[in-house]
């Protein structure tokens, strides 16, 4: 319990980038959060992972993290917008290009729905480049409505190209989001 009377929460989310230098963007995006009331616990390795929906854009780097964090849900939803904003991101087309990429995917047993966010992710079982990551970090959570684990959503989900990168990139990476 922190001393504003709010305990930390467990909160699970999914960091990607297809533009620029996507490792250090995601770094970048970490140490922001790290910055903003958001203590990363535990990041999975690099995966390289191809576009879906919108293809013609270049591949993508993602990752998962386990964070704490005493943010509220739609205050959490902001931070990472503005993060992102903050980073240079506009919009564009759906499953477009993204210089960075924050969603979360699970936060502690919640489950929620308003016009900013739903949680958990609604496209999370459906998205290797996700559940890969996560699986990696925490196969054993479970999705608060269908009560799967997210090594069995892993186990269903549609096949899709997911190459783990060097260890030499994570760790780099890794550090940057804790400093």
């Amino acid at each position: 319990m922190l001393a504003n009377g709010f305990s930390m929460k467990r909160v699970y989310l999914s960091l990607g980038s297809n533009l620029g230098n996507r490792q250090a963007n995601i770094g970048t995006a970490l140490k922001r959060l790290s910055e903003n009331g958001v203590k990363v616990q535990r990041l999975s390795s690099w995966y390289r992972t191809d576009p879906i929906g919108y293809t013609a854009q270049p591949w993508f780097v993602n990752c998962a993290a386990e964070v704490l964090t005493d943010l509220m849900p739609l205050q959490l939803v902001r931070r990472c917008q503005a993060i992102q904003r903050e980073m240079g991101r506009r919009p564009g087309p759906r499953n477009g290009p993204r210089l960075i990429d924050i969603d979360i995917l699970l936060y502690e047993n919640l489950v929620m729905r308003s016009p900013e966010v739903t949680i958990p992710h609604p496209r999370m079982a459906e998205r290797r480049f996700v559940l890969v990551p996560l699986a990696e970090i925490a196969a054993e959570a479970e999705h608060p409505v269908t009560r799967e684990t997210v090594r069995e959503m892993l186990g269903a989900a549609p096949t899709a190209a997911v190459v783990k990168l060097t260890n030499a990139d994570h760790d780099a990476m890794a550090e940057k989001g804790r400093s």
